[in-house]
């Protein structure tokens, strides 16, 4: 009998952690941007790891769609004028943990950006993606939504 209970009390345990889950991740993706406590962590880790390049507002460098002199892309924004929204949250992650080059599986390619794995833990990462996530107009994050929900499709 005391088994039983155990394996009851399990299962409630279960099922709310997926509730909680669910209710605090975007469709399909790793961000929890409606999640105050992970969105001001966030923006305290952006300021400190990112903002010096991407912009303390996301605004990203001047031009940055035209290669600089040493051949590397100016950090793109990361507000909705940029492309962060056009890749699913999976992409950005591993961009952001592992670097362009291994993430996009460019071998040789050269970015500026550096590779976060060993400066930032993932749910730090997933923290900051949060964040940017965060400040996009409704309907931008509503298409990311969809783009994440497509990809996990689309990966299983």
């Amino acid at each position: 009998m005391l088994w039983l209970a155990a394996g009851a009390a399990m299962v409630v345990v279960v099922a709310a952690m997926v509730v909680f889950w669910l209710g605090n991740a975007d469709a399909g993706g790793l961000l929890r941007p409606d999640h105050a406590p992970t969105v001001t962590r966030g923006e305290a880790l952006y300021e400190a790891n990112c903002a010096s390049c991407h912009g303390a507002s996301l605004e990203g460098e001047p031009d940055w769609q035209t290669r600089r002199p040493d051949g590397l892309m100016p950090a793109p924004p990361h507000d909705e004028t940029g492309h962060t929204w056009h890749h699913p949250d999976r992409v950005l992650f591993d961009i952001t943990k592992h670097g362009v080059a291994r993430a996009a599986n460019l071998d040789g390619y050269q970015s500026a950006m550096p590779a976060y794995e060993g400066v930032l833990g993932d749910t730090e990462i997933i923290a900051v993606l949060s964040y940017i996530k965060s400040t996009w107009p409704a309907e931008i994050r509503q298409g990311h939504d969809e783009l994440n929900r497509r990809y996990a499709g689309r990966a299983q």
